[in-house]
């Protein structure tokens, strides 16, 4: 397996590999790194579908990425994904799948066409005092010591990021600036997790610092990730002949394990309570999904609370026990032993007439019943004892919603911390006590808010205990690599599979993952695609240090006679027309 970038490898079709005839493949897990890695392995590797089984706990594929209606409770979104330009293995897989919704179109060509028609920013990225714009809106409010906190964890090693906390290499004004404001509740960054993933987002996303503020960096699907993404992946994998062994807990994998070379040799599950598995032989693949961020995440209703569920863990658990058979499989206990430090909770809204809507409608500026963008990503309480966010995407988010209504994503950052109306913890709420509290920020009258909550709409809360676990500061070992050394017919996916500067929750990194494994273990002749590399962009550096800065330009330093020279031997030589451009120099 190899990285490269440009057109030249990304066009090519690689010949089939030697002996991939014989070869049968078993995915443990069926969310969107299993997904596409089979994609890749029946599309580049040449492999027949019907050699490949794909072992999934639930009853449904996608992972996290889901989109549900449940009986008696309504429709639940768990959380939702953002996506880009540069997403380069999840564009190249998904431009092979036929969509469901435009004949003779691919999904990407169905995605790409809807956001040109349609493009993606916000009106309203925050709000204050029940429901009020805020000033300083669209500005990061950096301060000079801000500024030089950022740069300089821009600029450190890896190494100097390792094992530390976001609150260990910020200061005070960092962490209250707009910026923060702006990153944490967009990614759900806390304090107390990695500066070096901070660090390594950074990196990732320096092209679209000047979108923050207003969303205009992202791209959103037609409906919900499931009905958009999964289904259509789903349908052509089964197309292809490939085997969904459903409500299949995978529950160990057995290795013979030397100096030398690494095997598995046994897929061992629990089937309607019956023990079984497969012995591995020579030609045999296995890609293991390692962790979960929505392992044992429970709903609510609108009358009843989500819960907390602290107690066993299928997903962790099966990690853990691989991981105690080789050093080099990782330390899944870095990630899930802190369920304070790693859960929130999410909401899913369904309004229920034009009520609730009029109030959307005042917030975000648009009509959101339009089908078209509506809140372009979430809009922020800043002065919300929750942290509570809230967006609302194209409508319908779901082919079977009535007309006239319009579902709500509502999240919390603070799981723990006493409601502003409500006087409760987000996680002690009902789906009506969220619907209030959401109200309240909103700047809905009071004496409205209980009725409104309680005929206007319906509410289910789920509580994820894990849902940020992989943001837990960490160290190099701590993330099995994709394909270990020594590993001969076995591989790593999914977010907790360490990869090339690629950064987590992101359907890329799942996507990634599940290429390079594919690639990998088939030895597909054809380039994994190389990291979008806008860090190493002086436009892009530039740009994202003017926007960073509020459009202040550079001060240079010295009398005013050293500072005209100086700009005038930058005038007209491509450095000086490069900090001009960026709006960092003037004349």
């Amino acid at each position: 397996m190899y990285y490269a970038s440009g057109n030249y490898e990304a066009f090519a079709r690689p010949r089939k590999p030697e002996g991939v005839d014989a070869k049968r493949a078993y995915f443990v897990g069926a969310g969107l790194a299993s997904l596409s890695s089979a994609v890749f392995m029946i599309r580049d590797g040449q492999m027949k579908g019907e050699n490949i089984t794909i072992l999934e706990r639930i009853s449904l594929p996608g992972g996290a990425l889901d989109g549900i209606r449940k009986p008696k409770k309504g429709f639940v979104l768990r959380g939702g994904r953002e996506m880009e330009d540069h997403m380069e293995c999840l564009w190249d897989c998904f431009r092979s799948i036929p969509s469901l919704e435009v004949e003779g179109a691919s999904v990407l060509d169905e995605f790409y066409w809807l956001n040109k028609d349609d493009p993606n920013y916000s009106l309203r990225r925050q709000t204050e005092k029940q429901g009020r714009p805020v000033d300083s809106d669209g500005k990061f409010t950096l301060s000079a010591q801000a500024q030089k906190d950022l740069t300089r964890v821009f600029l450190a090693t890896r190494e100097e990021m390792e094992g530390k906390r976001i609150n260990e290499v910020f200061g005070k004004d960092f962490l209250a600036s707009n910026f923060w404001l702006y990153w944490r509740t967009m990614f759900a960054f806390e304090e107390w997790h990695s500066a070096l993933e901070m660090k390594l987002y950074l990196h990732r996303f320096i092209h679209h610092v000047g979108g923050l503020p207003d969303f205009s960096a992202l791209k959103f699907t037609r409906f919900n990730q499931y009905e958009s993404l999964v289904l259509p992946m789903t349908r052509w994998l089964i197309d292809q002949g490939v085997t969904f062994e459903f409500d299949t807990e995978v529950t160990d994998v057995d290795f013979d394990i030397t100096a030398a070379r690494k095997r598995a040799t046994r897929i061992h599950w629990l089937r309607d309570g019956v023990e079984g598995g497969v012995d591995l032989g020579p030609d045999d693949l296995v890609l293991m999904t390692i962790g979960s961020l929505v392992d044992n995440s429970d709903d609510g209703d609108h009358h009843t609370p989500a819960r907390l569920d602290e107690g066993p863990a299928a997903a962790w658990d099966l990690w853990k026990k691989v991981a105690r058979k080789d050093p080099a499989f990782g330390r899944p206990e870095v990630f899930c032993s802190s369920i304070p430090e790693t859960k929130w909770e999410s909401a899913t809204v369904t309004t229920l007439d034009e009520r609730i809507p009029e109030h959307i409608r005042r917030i975000c500026g648009r009509d959101p019943l339009s089908g078209r963008t509506v809140t372009g990503g979430i809009v922020t309480a800043r002065d919300s004892s929750w942290l509570l966010s809230w967006t609302v995407n194209r409508q319908p988010q779901f082919k079977a919603q009535d007309p006239g209504q319009v579902v709500v994503w509502v999240y919390a950052l603070f799981s723990d911390v006493p409601g502003d109306y409500v006087k409760k913890s987000i996680q002690e709420c009902t789906g009506e006590e969220i619907v209030q509290e959401w109200l309240y920020h909103m700047g809905v009258p009071a004496e409205e808010i209980p009725e409104l909550a309680a005929g206007g709409a319906t509410c289910v809360p789920v509580m994820m205990p894990y849902v940020t676990s992989f943001f837990m500061p960490r160290k190099a070992g701590d993330r099995p690599d994709v394909v270990p050394e020594g590993a001969q017919n076995f591989a790593f996916i999914g977010q907790f599979a360490e990869t090339s500067r690629d950064c987590i929750f992101t359907t890329e990194y799942s996507v990634r993952t599940g290429m390079e494994a594919a690639y990998s273990l088939l030895g597909i002749e054809r380039a994994v695609p190389e990291v979008w590399g806008s860090t190493y962009d002086v436009r892009a550096l530039l740009d994202a240090s003017a926007r960073l800065r509020d459009g202040d330009p550079i001060k240079v330093p010295g009398p005013a006679r050293v500072r005209s020279k100086l700009v005038d031997r930058l005038d007209d030589n491509q450095i000086g027309r490069l900090l001009e451009q960026a709006g960092l120099l003037r004349g």
